[in-house]
């Protein structure tokens, strides 16, 4: 059995933050995660500020970080050509995420673009990745289905994945971007990708309500999902949306599921509780 896999998201938690977050508050957070034993820092974007105004210091925030002897990896979201080749510019950065919508309204609220845009945009980003040995992450948004009465069903979301693997794109997030994700559809869709495509790694990136985390977690969990994308307080959320925001699963909640299934995450406990006390000097 694979090894928990826990992607500690605050990119996701800050986005939408209505109150700026100085840089230094970041740089110090930021550092204090990176000694938790995550697997995944989702740390930052390189996205148009005028779009994400929290995260218009991403390149600021890394070159303060403090990366020796973590081992934790950096991951930044892009979502244009531009922005893939900035963050290819940034060693110390081993993943760069990409929002692909399986819904089309989704995809051109979030990126001003079609799918078949962002598709083509996916081939472009992953070359230049393949080029530079960085590691292209694709988020499914609106992966378990969307408000807009899009087309949705579990084949359509299969046949991205296939796409993706050709091109071969190596992990999959399956996003909950507004939080309608139905227990079954979670079960069939991670019981229907994960072993018909073995080269890619399939994890979940849910939105829930404080009391809605545990069920979606569980039938990922036993679907066989084993990366699990989290933000301490369970804050965030897609401003780009426009919907009635819900927030992340709380990582202490993901940390303690784990634990009572007596799963290895690499969590260190005492710093995981010292990062979230931390949280509450930088979400005020």
């Amino acid at each position: 059995m694979n090894q928990v896999k826990i992607i500690e998201c605050p990119r996701d938690a800050m986005q939408g933050w209505e109150n700026q977050i100085p840089t230094e508050k970041k740089i110090t957070y930021l550092n204090q995660l990176l000694k938790v034993g995550f697997d995944t820092l989702d740390f930052g974007s390189f996205v148009s500020p005028k779009a994400i105004p929290q995260l218009a210091d991403t390149a600021q925030v890394y070159e303060k970080l403090d990366l020796d002897g973590t081992p934790t990896k950096l991951l930044a979201i892009i979502a244009n050509l531009r922005g893939a080749e900035t963050a290819l510019s940034f060693e110390k950065i081993t993943y760069l995420g990409f929002p692909f919508s399986i819904s089309e309204t989704f995809q051109q609220r979030n990126t001003n673009s079609s799918i078949a845009e962002a598709y083509s945009l996916v081939e472009k980003v992953q070359n230049l990745c393949q080029k530079a040995n960085k590691q292209l992450v694709i988020y499914f948004s609106m992966g378990f289905g969307n408000p807009y009465r899009d087309p949705y069903d579990v084949e359509i979301v299969a046949n991205w994945a296939e796409k993706m693997a050709n091109l071969g794109i190596k992990t999959i997030a399956l996003s909950d971007t507004v939080g309608v994700a139905e227990t079954k559809t979670i079960s069939e869709l991670f019981s229907e990708l994960i072993p018909k495509y073995p080269s890619i790694e399939f994890g979940g990136h849910f939105h829930a309500t404080p009391d809605g985390w545990r069920t979606k977690i569980e039938a990922a969990y036993e679907a066989g999902c084993r990366r699990f994308d989290g933000a301490i307080g369970g804050f965030g959320g897609c401003p780009m949306a426009e919907d009635e925001l819900v927030g992340n699963i709380d990582t202490t909640n993901l940390f303690q599921f784990f634990r009572e299934k007596g799963e290895n995450t690499g969590i260190d406990k005492d710093r995981l509780i010292d990062c979230v006390k931390t949280s509450t000097d930088i979400f005020i």
